[in-house]
């Protein structure tokens, strides 16, 4: 069943308005043909208004839109080749992280991302999309791997969060965090990232340190969900709106903070309208970026790597006013 989102029933009113009169007029045989434009030349600015000038609460809903394309989805759409490879040698392998070995055009890579899953059934088994230590230190696995072949990284992230349960606690689930944080700095091949949904927190930080960091148009990416900040500041989800605007989520904010690199545009509607249009400029992108970073020497990329977060965050204090 199409899941239709509060502020998009609107455009559904009007497309069913429009279904409706042309089931009549091909009923009755009337040629309806000049109102019919009018009315599809008012539901296309109808679009354009409502998709162009979202919220960033609305943005969230869209990045959740279970009918938007998952990191497996992306993997078998860009790459011509990919070889799925488990497990992390120490205790498991985490189904909330996808991880392997593939060919995008002229270039082997290793491609990591989050997996959510779309029933019931595949939502446990990938834990939606909250991985566990197993899946960090999985996805450190395959760096250190790309790293020995000489091969790029991509990641996909696209999680609410890494899984908060007594597990995963006691598996030590911020050591396995802080490591790929530490290890990502380091690594002496390019490093692309792609937040193409959710990006909650150390659960996306845990693969997302990159030379270049690409959002879609409509996914978010920050230190808490809106949820989860409500709760704190408001002691309650009510506020979750009123949240998403405090925490400069969207792609548009995080761009201005320059927490990432560049926006990659979605069709309008949302990524799920078109996911073959999204799937070709996240593969383009990769063709056109990855080049002039295999240029590079490994102690460049570190060194500019390193730069780059350092000058996140950077402020300067105005001098007080008599």
């Amino acid at each position: 069943m199409e899941v239709i989102l509060d502020f998009e029933k609107p455009i559904v009113e009007l497309e069913a308005r429009i279904s409706e009169t042309k089931r009549l007029a091909e009923q009755n045989g009337l040629d309806i043909s000049e109102s019919l434009t009018l009315l599809e030349a008012r539901l296309e600015q109808l679009r354009k208004d409502i998709y162009q000038n979202l919220s960033p609460w609305q943005r969230v809903q869209l990045a959740r839109h279970p009918a938007r394309p998952y990191s497996l989805d992306y993997i078998h759409a860009i790459c011509d080749d990919f070889i799925e490879l488990h497990g992390d040698r120490c205790g498991g392998d985490d189904k909330a992280i996808v991880a392997g070995v593939a060919r995008i055009g002229p270039h082997g890579v290793i491609i990591i991302g989050q997996q959510k899953g779309r029933d019931t059934k595949t939502r446990q088994m990938r834990n939606f999309g909250m991985p566990n230590p197993e899946g960090y230190r999985k996805a450190r696995r395959l760096m250190k791997l790309a790293e020995k072949m000489r091969k790029p990284v991509i990641t996909l992230i696209d999680t609410p969060g890494a899984h908060p349960g007594m597990h995963a606690e006691e598996f030590g689930q911020a050591e396995a965090i802080a490591r790929n944080l530490y290890e990502m700095a380091q690594l002496t091949v390019p490093i692309l990232v792609f937040i193409i949904g959710e990006g909650a927190s150390g659960g996306a930080l845990g693969i997302g340190v990159g030379d270049k960091i690409y959002m879609l148009e409509n996914s978010w990416y920050s230190v808490i969900s809106p949820e989860s900040c409500a709760s704190i500041l408001w002691r309650s989800w009510e506020f979750k709106e009123k949240a998403a605007e405090a925490l400069h989520l969207s792609a548009q904010d995080n761009l201005k903070l320059n927490c990432i690199d560049e926006i990659i545009p979605e069709p309008l509607g949302g990524a799920h309208k078109n996911p073959t249009e999204v799937f070709r400029r996240v593969r383009e992108k990769i063709l056109t970026d990855l080049p002039p970073l295999l240029a590079l020497s490994p102690q460049e990329l570190v060194t500019r790597r390193l730069e780059k977060y350092s000058a996140m965050g950077s402020w300067i204090e105005k001098p007080k006013t008599a």
